[in-house]
């Protein structure tokens, strides 16, 4: 029970990482506090979770909207008395295509999604955490973000990841005294919507790794889950590669 009695939210959760991440978070003890904008998935993963004997509640909403990421925290409070940890997961890819190509909507909505959507989490996740004494905040970047390794069309989610990295050092940094740990993860392909349903785009995705696979949503809800339990505690400013080997080839 990596996680008994903390309370935790999870964003991003009506599907992939965050899913996966919010079954493991509740079966490791935590109560899960979870946001997505598909209310119908949110209700059935919270039903997943009640019916095992966790604890779990939801609040459909938009994590580019700062009064939605206040919402969450609010709901933390009121709910479960407090907040020990948040997991920032939600994220999208947007079109891909040179940016001399690319609309501005698509990069905005990028950045917005990916980038800001963590400044809005953190300023309202942070006085709870501060209030409770300390805790971890932990976002999803991506390899792409740390190292991109040349790979063609990705100038807004590269950016907006890569500033999810200087972001959660700067939090990390700026809070570490007060006992609160900031992390990203940085996943590698993994088998969500995002990465489409095609065969052989998966089997080209996985060629790119030296493990030559690509993740399990699972895999990377385990770090994820590490770096906010007390098993964490002397780890902050981090950005933890769970890439089956990319770094390794990109570095």
């Amino acid at each position: 029970m990596e996680l008994k009695n903390k309370t935790i939210i999870v964003t991003g959760a009506s599907s992939g990482i965050g899913a996966a991440s919010a079954l493991l978070f509740a079966a490791q003890g935590a109560n899960v506090v979870l946001g997505a904008r598909r209310q119908s998935e949110l209700n059935t993963l919270v039903g997943q979770i009640t019916q095992s004997n966790g604890s779990a509640t939801c609040l459909a909403g938009d994590v580019t909207d700062a009064d939605y990421a206040q919402a969450l925290a609010d709901l933390a409070q009121e709910q479960f008395g407090g907040l020990d940890g948040a997991f920032n997961n939600a994220g999208i890819m947007g079109d891909m295509g040179p940016i001399p190509e690319m609309q501005t909507q698509n990069w905005d909505d990028v950045i917005a999604t990916n980038l800001s959507s963590a400044f809005f989490a953190a300023k309202a996740q942070l006085p709870l955490l501060r209030k409770n004494g300390g805790g971890a905040i932990v976002f999803t970047s991506s390899f792409v973000g740390f190292s991109n390794g040349g790979m063609p069309g990705m100038g807004a989610y590269a950016a907006s990841k890569a500033g999810l990295i200087g972001l959660m050092q700067s939090l990390a940094s700026d809070h570490a005294a007060e006992g609160i740990r900031v992390n990203t993860i940085l996943p590698g392909g993994t088998k969500t919507a995002m990465a489409g349903d095609d065969a052989d785009t998966h089997a080209f995705i996985a060629g790119l790794h030296p493990v030559k696979r690509m993740a399990d949503p699972k895999e990377i809800s385990q770090a994820a889950m590490f770096l906010l339990s007390d098993r964490a505690s002397f780890v902050t400013g981090a950005p933890l590669a769970v890439d089956g080997g990319m770094a390794t080839r990109l570095l």
